[in-house]
């Protein structure tokens, strides 16, 4: 989702804000609200949130993607939601439930990582105002963005849904260039690393993009816009009608 907010705020230790929920809020409200925000950082890979463990603190990422999974019998683990600066990790709080509902990890690294206690969360949510409508009003663009997938999952072929989500991972990290590992992307697409490996290929060949040692970058953003499905401009444009 391309940026719609600019905020010329700054977090507790003094890094620019760019978590467009906490970028949303009235002045009066983000100050409010600021001295409950840690800092942090998370290392590619590290689990944040676990399936059913309970959920101690929720996360607003100022940069980066993070990927929420679930886990088969068998151990494979597949997407269910993808989070960048535009949301938070730990939206099911916001509805009363304490347990992850998967493994929550980042995936790709930009940024920092501001979080607040479940307890502080639930309390200032439970207040009538800003902070509350505007996580409400993520958990429906983020209900819609679920939706969406579920029936680009099922719908589009692996090249689609592949150029889909690096066009989305751009966005989210302002970037055309990012680190991502194919194994990840694998999990994202639900498939097996070769065929990420494959796919990746006819890109390159394609001149859409490059992927050398961990890196993928975007050349030609508007070809690989025309060989993704519409579900991209589809969720941007859900996120951009709600102010997101």
């Amino acid at each position: 989702m391309p940026a719609r907010l600019r905020s010329t705020r700054s977090l507790p230790d003094g890094t620019p804000l760019h978590n467009r929920l906490l970028a949303a809020l009235p002045r009066a409200d983000y100050e409010r609200i600021l001295p409950y925000v840690r800092m942090g950082r998370v290392t590619v890979g590290d689990t944040l949130q676990a399936h059913r463990a309970r959920i101690k603190d929720v996360y607003f990422p100022n940069g980066g993607v993070f990927s929420i999974t679930n886990e088969m019998r068998n151990g494979r683990l597949v997407e269910v939601a993808t989070v960048g600066r535009e949301g938070m990790l730990g939206v099911g709080v916001f509805f009363g439930d304490r347990n992850g509902i998967g493994r929550t990890f980042q995936q790709v690294p930009n940024g920092t990582l501001p979080s607040m206690a479940v307890a502080r969360f639930i309390k200032e949510t439970a207040i009538a105002g800003p902070f509350r409508d505007v996580v409400g009003i993520y958990a429906q663009a983020n209900l819609l963005q679920v939706m969406q997938c579920t029936a680009c999952n099922a719908l589009h072929n692996v090249t689609q849904r592949c150029c889909r989500w690096l066009l989305q991972t751009g966005d989210r990290v302002d970037e055309d260039s990012f680190l991502l590992k194919q194994e990840f992307l694998a999990v994202m697409l639900g498939v097996y690393r070769p065929t990420v490996t494959i796919v990746l290929r006819a890109l390159q060949r394609e001149g859409l993009i490059t992927s050398h040692y961990g890196r993928i970058s975007i050349l030609k953003r508007k070809r690989l816009e025309a060989a993704s499905c519409e579900c991209y401009g589809v969720i941007r444009d859900h996120f951009v009608r709600l102010g997101l």
